[in-house]
């Protein structure tokens, strides 16, 4: 949905005041608030830029997992162990994991955000494309500044509204932020990060984070395996895993404990078992590999090790138009991709496996250049 063309932003500030009065906010006190709030162009062009190509995990994990954050991390985590200590305690979830988050959401606080969040929301909430959502996140910011935890002058955060150490919404800082130093404001922007880690901490507990269990860990396929068992979303017990002879890497998890089997570059890349763990960190954000690089941040941060499997790095991502053009020739092919939006997801992968079973290949749903000109070609 985009804005009506004879709607300005200014009569569109004023309408949404009847939403914000509904929310419970004083529509003088509103008007004030959003007197100085203006589009923000930059923030609509970040909104409207598409990447021409997808990025391989490894890529991202490679910017995510630098030495250099790992260097850092490290240090933090000596520099405020006290802290990680008193945390670990109090919410369940350990050092490392907050320092991971910390470390991939924001730098370890170096890059919180600079721009204005009133004027971010409300540009996106206008823009419309996502109205529903910056809607609902700008009546959240709204009531922080009504809160007083901040000030309007610091209510800063990213383009898309994210803020402070741990690049929360609004609505997740109105969910899980905490006041833990008790100094009566839940602080997640200034320099002083102990708010801000403790946020992280409450954040997760919430979500259901088990401090019995790791998030997973790496292992080994065999050379033959009944791939049907790969892409099914059912959680078996590792025992159930050790008997079609997959193997651990290094850390070794109970027999008993419920696993998924994953392989986000397919059979060439590293494979892995993840707990319902793995899923409490995608609430923080629902991508594979920004879990996979927080819970593996964690692990290296601990001491843990670099993964034993290479990535497939000679395979090129497809651009947004090659899949979709993958997408297309699939269905008409008679594997059903259910669109063609050059965007990759479960009824795509599915459809990729079905025709890497028929064609005699591994069905992992991993794509490359040569089955995309197989499909294509063929």
């Amino acid at each position: 949905m985009q804005p009506d063309a004879d709607l300005t932003f200014e009569t569109w500030v004023q309408a949404f005041g009847a939403k914000a009065q509904l929310a419970g906010l004083d529509l003088g006190l509103y008007a004030q608030m959003m007197s100085g709030v203006k589009v923000q162009t930059l923030v609509l062009k970040k909104d409207r830029t598409q990447p021409e190509f997808s990025s391989r995990i490894w890529s991202y994990l490679d910017r995510a997992l630098s030495d250099q954050r790992i260097d850092d991390g490290r240090k933090m985590l000596v520099l405020y162990q006290d802290l990680f200590a008193k945390l670990a305690r109090d919410y369940g979830v350990g050092a490392g994991l907050i320092a991971a988050f910390w470390g991939i959401e924001s730098a370890y606080g170096q890059v919180r955000g600079s721009l204005p969040v009133l004027d971010c929301l409300a540009t996106l909430a206008f823009d419309g494309r996502r109205r529903a959502f910056f809607e609902a996140e700008l009546l959240g910011a709204l009531q922080i500044l009504v809160a007083g935890d901040v000030s309007p002058q610091g209510l800063m955060g990213s383009w898309a509204g994210a803020m402070g150490h741990g690049q929360f919404m609004p609505s997740a800082y109105l969910a899980h932020a905490v006041d833990y130093d008790q100094d009566g404001k839940r602080d997640i922007w200034g320099d002083e990060p102990t708010d801000a880690l403790a946020s992280i901490a409450a954040y997760l507990q919430n979500s259901g984070w088990d401090a019995a269990v790791s998030w997973g860990c790496e292992v080994r396929l065999p050379n033959v395996f009944d791939w049907s068992l790969l892409h099914s979303d059912q959680r078996r017990p590792v025992a159930f895993w050790c008997a079609q002879r997959v193997g651990f890497v290094a850390q070794e998890l109970p027999l008993s404990l419920n696993v998924r089997l994953h392989l986000p570059a397919g059979h060439q890349g590293p494979a892995f078992f993840l707990t319902q763990n793995f899923d409490v960190i995608k609430s923080y954000n629902a991508s594979d590999a920004y879990a996979l690089a927080v819970a593996h941040l964690a692990d290296r941060l601990m001491g843990g090790g670099a993964f034993a499997q290479e990535w497939p790095r000679h395979a090129r991502a497809l651009t947004t138009p090659e899949l979709a053009c993958l997408q297309k020739n699939l269905t008409l092919r008679g594997y059903e991709t259910k669109g063609a939006d050059g965007k990759f997801g479960p009824n795509t992968a599915a459809a990729v496996r079905q025709y890497q079973a028929d064609m005699g290949l591994t069905p992992d749903g991993f794509v490359t250049i040569a089955l995309f000109e197989s499909v294509i070609g063929g």
